[in-house]
């Protein structure tokens, strides 16, 4: 394993531990450097970057942006940023404030699907009420018994063509690149792998992103194959784009990789965080996939 994860979420978002807790997690796994990045809100990062200082784990402040391409939604992470920045902040409120009304379209579906109360359900599992979330939705499902895990909720009442599906606008690619570039970040797409997208709009989306600024695709995650990897760093090399790894962490119970626990990057790769000053142990630096 790698000491070094950059995509996990607290209960600031949609992620089941408190931000300290979360680090002190991936303190005992072994990380060594860490990321805190969740959905369109930095309010847990200075409460994660002073629990980092304690355990003596290295912090990079991140987010991870909600973005509309073409009929898909994607996720943008940010690396390294500046929690201040202006720019970002005010961007970031825009993203959040359509998730109330898209709450009352999901709950209005999955109601006429049989699941009732689940908005009520919903926000009494949203620490943060500002950034409910198809999460939230999925752990009162599977608490209703209408389904074994979370997993399985988002397959059966929550993508594109399901009862609690509601299609939001959220950002577009090029204000969340821009937003993360005015902060000091590096954009970075956030599991690619889990997009039902084509090969050549796969190509069109990492060609787009490139060419407003982004600079990152995260090859290592917790939703990609030993095959995505390889895959991944051959599209990020041929683009010319650095590597990224990240855990994608929500809760103990809801993610097979823990914080912490990511896989070496392929040794090919040239890794994001040599662009974000982040140094690792010669030993740490080399290990394979």
């Amino acid at each position: 394993m790698r000491p070094i994860d950059f995509h996990c979420h607290s209960t600031v978002s949609d992620g089941t531990l408190p931000p300290a807790e979360l680090v002190a997690r991936a303190a005992a796994n072994g990380c060594q450097h860490l990321a805190l990045t969740d959905h369109d809100d930095l309010d847990g990062l200075a409460v994660a970057a002073a629990a980092a200082a304690q355990q003596g784990v290295g912090f990079v402040p991140g987010v991870e942006i909600s973005v509309s391409w073409h009929d898909v939604t994607l996720h943008i992470v940010g690396l390294g940023i500046d929690p201040d920045n202006a720019t970002l902040r005010d961007g970031l409120a825009q993203v959040r404030s359509g998730r109330a009304e898209r709450a009352e379209q999901m709950a209005a579906g999955l109601a006429r699907a049989g699941i009732g109360g689940a908005l009520a359900g919903a926000y009494r599992y949203a620490s943060n009420p500002a950034l409910i979330s198809r999460a939230h939705f999925a752990r009162y499902i599977v608490e209703q018994g209408h389904a074994r895990d979370t997993s399985a909720v988002f397959k059966r009442y929550l993508v594109k063509g399901k009862p609690g599906y509601v299609r939001h606008v959220w950002a577009t690619l090029g204000d969340a690149v821009s937003w993360i570039r005015a902060a000091g970040g590096i954009a970075v797409i956030a599991h690619p792998g889990r997009y039902r997208i084509s090969v050549a709009q796969m190509h069109d989306l990492v060609r787009e992103f490139r060419d407003v600024g982004g600079e990152a695709i995260e090859v290592i995650t917790s939703s990609h194959s030993t095959e995505d990897y390889q895959r991944f760093d051959a599209i990020a090399r041929e683009a010319g784009l650095l590597a990224s790894v990240g855990s994608d962490f929500h809760g103990p119970d809801e993610s097979w990789m823990d914080v912490g626990g990511v896989p070496a990057l392929p040794l090919s790769a040239t890794p994001v965080w040599q662009a974000l000053g982040v140094q690792l142990s010669e030993t740490a630096a080399t290990t394979p996939v």
